[in-house]
């Protein structure tokens, strides 16, 4: 599909856009103009808006009150009339939105003509002696699906003209009313039910949608909504860059100023969030740590719960944490918050690993962010927490890493980190250009300082010894193997691709303090935490 959005030119007059993505991201620091650019669209586009305003009221009644279908219909779905929760005319920013029970009235109504319409049709059916129609998945139905996709717990249920939470105790469930749970479920199900419910072809006009929700569903949801309404046209206002880098699929718009009447804004291309931009949206608020990884890696799952006072930037490769956090230290003098660069050990070297520390980059106390599942101490915590003894899993769990994995693994490890050392010794190089004969002798030099045998025989006492001495912690600091965090699930009585999402599962819930010091240990002291 194709879709059209509208951007003030430089008289202010509205310019077309055209677009195969159903949505546009309007990014930009506090003080942009972004929410004023908001209320330019909506004016614009007039009854094809619906604003969801960044100020709204969470707060919503224990029983959705029942109301007819054609009521709603011609308060909510007729356009003429310009008035209905989905048409805010001339809204200001600063307006509190306090339509949460219409939202949920509007759903239960449809909800309701939907079951109607499907019982008349296997009336309808049955009379005629037709086919009986395919049982339709109905507006509630996708709500529901859509919060089992973002959230493990609570579980919601929709009964009797009410919404309910709970949980799931020994195989008893209980449940309490929905409007009781958190700021950010109560917000999800809100942003669930409106997006739902709007009129066909709308653009989504939404302010702050990250707003209440935890980093770890924000994107999960949106895109989630997208996907359900591929009718509609979602228009984000926003200064996270988290969620403007993590909706790799949307036009982005970078609104660089605000003069009063003109906006000065910015396409960005390739997804890449312009230096210029983080630095003038991150300001000052918070320090700033860039991590291997996309949205969607353990590095940055984890680092944003063990670092949460960071704006936590997700780069890809070591290489480009390593390019990021030198850029923003040079340039210290725009900008006064910290910015640190986090990176696996790998096969550094403890010599390469002393070099990085000098530009604010340093490295885990384990091989790589996979290792951290598989620390002691978090391994003992998991078996008391599902009721195993402690001792005799960790025993089970070392003798496998270490007999198993590592053992069989050792002479592949010993060859890549020899590689690895050669490499960045290479890297390190300064070659003479001024002529051809100096060129000549500082590439000999280089090589003559690169001694094979003895690198290797360093990498092979690196890798042996702690073989020898059966020591678990040295070998999870040197062994590189990103798939054995996914292999000791079964030794705690769980499968093993469950391990790892129980733990994130965990650290992001009631005992976020019990595993943050498990893993505590094992990241580098010199980044405040």
């Amino acid at each position: 599909m194709e879709y059209s959005y509208w951007l003030p030119d430089k008289d202010g007059k509205g310019q077309e856009h055209k677009t195969n993505t159903n949505s546009v991201i309007i990014i930009g620091a506090n003080g942009s103009g972004k929410s004023r650019l908001g209320i330019w669209l909506e004016h614009l586009i007039k009854e094809n808006a619906h604003r969801i305003g960044a100020q709204r009221d969470l707060r919503f009644n224990d029983e959705v009150a029942p109301k007819k279908y054609s009521e709603i219909k011609n308060t909510v779905f007729n356009s003429k009339k310009k008035v209905s929760i989905f048409y805010n005319k001339y809204s200001e920013t600063t307006k509190l939105f306090s339509d949460y029970d219409d939202v949920l009235s509007t759903l239960a109504a449809k909800d309701q003509k939907e079951k109607e319409d499907f019982f008349n049709e296997c009336k309808k059916a049955e009379e005629n002696g037709g086919e009986m129609p395919t049982v339709p998945n109905l507006t509630v139905d996708t709500l529901l699906q859509i919060w089992r996709r973002i959230f493990s717990h609570p579980y919601l249920v929709f009964e009797d003209s009410k919404f309910y939470a709970g949980y799931d105790i020994d195989g008893e469930y209980k449940h309490y009313s929905a409007k009781m749970m958190s700021d950010g479920e109560r917000e999800a199900l809100y942003l669930i039910a409106a997006v739902l419910c709007a009129p066909e072809g709308k653009t989504l006009i939404i302010d702050e949608p990250e707003l209440h929700l935890h980093r770890s569903v924000v994107n999960q949801l949106w895109e989630a909504l997208e996907q359900a309404r591929p009718d509609c046209l979602f228009v984000y206002f926003t200064h996270d860059t988290f969620f403007a880098a993590s909706h790799s699929h949307s036009d982005k718009i970078w609104i660089q100023n605000y003069d009063g009447k003109h906006w000065t804004k910015k396409l960005i291309e390739n997804n890449d969030l312009p230096d210029e931009l983080l630095l003038n949206i991150l300001g000052g608020r918070k320090p700033v740590l860039f991590v291997e990884g996309d949205s969607d890696s353990y590095d940055f799952q984890l680092y944003s719960e063990l670092y949460p006072s960071y704006y936590v930037i997700p780069c890809g490769s070591c290489t480009q944490v390593i390019q990021q956090t030198k850029a923003f230290q040079k340039n210290k003098t725009l900008h006064e918050y910290d910015v640190y660069g986090l990176i696996d050990r790998d096969y550094r070297s403890d010599y390469e690993i002393e070099q990085h520390k000098k530009d604010h980059i340093f490295t885990l106390q384990v091989a790589e962010v996979e290792n951290l599942f598989i620390v002691e101490e978090l391994i003992r915590f998991m078996a008391v927490h599902i009721g195993k003894n402690a001792d005799a899993v960790f025993s089970e769990i070392k003798k496998y890493v270490i007999a198993d994995r590592y053992a069989n693994q050792i002479h592949k490890q010993i060859l890549q980190s020899v590689v690895a050392e050669i490499k960045y010794k290479l890297t390190c190089a300064e070659i003479s250009k001024k002529d051809e004969t100096e060129a000549k002798a500082s590439l000999e030099n280089l090589y003559s300082d690169i001694e094979y045998d003895k690198i290797r025989n360093t990498q092979i006492t690196r890798f042996t010894a702690p073989l020898d001495s059966n020591d678990y912690l040295e070998i999870i600091k040197v062994f590189n193997e990103k798939n054995i965090s996914n292999s000791i699930g079964h030794f705690l009585g769980i499968t093993d691709k469950e391990y790892c999402s129980i733990v994130m599962s965990l650290l992001k819930g009631a005992k976020h303090d019990e595993i943050a010091e498990a893993i505590s240990r094992y990241l580098p002291p010199e980044i405040p935490r």
